[in-house]
């Protein structure tokens, strides 16, 4: 195992070479400059702000963003500042970029963690129940309901659930969006706690939706698959209760699936949905990282781009460990 380690960090560390190398080329060559991303939103300096300005003071600026020196040179300087964890200043908002992710990051934590918990919360027991209830009312019912909230974009949802259940033509039972009420630093511990999930309810409920419907129908599919095997008509033949066969011997196998797809929480604290944030008004990285494009924040996207790379290849290591714990038969040398 430790050999294991050591070699998928080794390509750990070559892969993150190769996405920064890849991003920061791209980036770079793509149409557009933060300067002209500043001419058209509005948020050039004075002297910019004139389509006009002196050809000597887009130099000057050229030179305070560090664009005027060769890509290559730019990009070595970059890679060994990010060895140290420096990705520098941001063009945008004109402080370090961990401190701008860091200031965005609890609002994808909240909603990715959350989103994560709760459909492997919900999502195991319903497929293994729909497992069990095989072809009766309450498994075709439920799959209806759960291939209908699939079918609607996460986007329409969204609009759907502020126009019935927040203030539109029906109910007002939760806010338009925003993550806490207005005047919350005088309420109490328990009172902050009750707004901040009454803030949440809706946007969680359009980042949860798909992956809980895809998460139940791999429960219930795998359930199904090990009932089907020798080991449980044995297991049957033995005077067996179903519920006994499967909570005891088919759910370890069926959940082998599942449980390596735990790995993937890291990843999921960014995995959020632009469009969401948008409708909902939360500054989260999404929002960020599609603001740091259109600005060309040349700083911020590359810091972005790093930290979920990272965060997606640590969680694939995590899911790889966790297939091995759940079935020791495998192994990695």
């Amino acid at each position: 195992m430790g050999a294991y380690l050591k070699k998928r960090l080794f390509f750990m560390l070559i892969t993150l070479w190769g996405i920064s190398l890849l991003g920061f080329f791209l980036i770079n060559w793509a149409p557009g400059s933060p300067l002209e991303a500043a001419l058209r939103q509005g948020q050039a300096s004075a002297e910019l702000s004139d389509l006009s300005a002196s050809a000597a003071t887009r130099v000057a600026l050229e030179k305070q963003y560090g664009l005027d020196r060769p890509l290559v040179y730019r990009y070595a300087i970059w890679l060994k500042n990010f060895a140290t964890l420096d990705f520098g200043k941001s063009f945008s908002y004109q402080r370090p970029v961990l401190d701008v992710i860091s200031e965005k990051l609890p609002v994808s934590l909240q909603l990715g963690g959350m989103s994560f918990i709760l459909a492997y919360l919900f999502a195991i027991p319903l497929g293994i129940l729909m497992a069990m209830k095989r072809d009766q009312a309450l498994d075709t019912g439920v799959s209806v309901l759960l291939w209908s909230v699939y079918c609607v974009p996460p986007f329409m949802m969204a609009i759907l659930l502020l126009v019935f259940l927040a203030g539109g033509s029906f109910l007002d039972l939760f806010p338009l969006g925003g993550m806490v009420s207005d005047g919350i630093l005088s309420f109490s511990l328990g009172q902050k706690i009750l707004d901040r999930v009454w803030h949440l309810v809706l946007p969680l409920t359009c980042y949860t939706a798909g992956s809980f419907v895809s998460l139940t129908f791999v429960v219930r599919g795998a359930v199904l698959e090990e009932l089907k095997k020798d080991y449980m008509a044995t297991a049957r033949a033995k005077g067996l209760g179903e519920v006994r066969i499967v909570m005891k011997h088919a759910l370890r196998n069926a959940l082998i699936p599942v449980v390596t797809g735990l790995g993937s929480f890291l990843s999921a604290f960014f995995a959020g949905s632009l469009l969401i944030e948008t409708v909902f008004g939360l500054e989260g990285i999404g929002l960020m990282s599609y603001n740091a494009v259109l600005a060309r924040d040349y700083p911020l996207i590359m810091g972005s781009l790093m930290i979920q790379s990272l965060l997606f290849l640590v969680g694939n290591l995590l899911s790889d460990l966790l297939y091995r714990a759940v079935d020791p038969r495998v192994d990695f040398s």
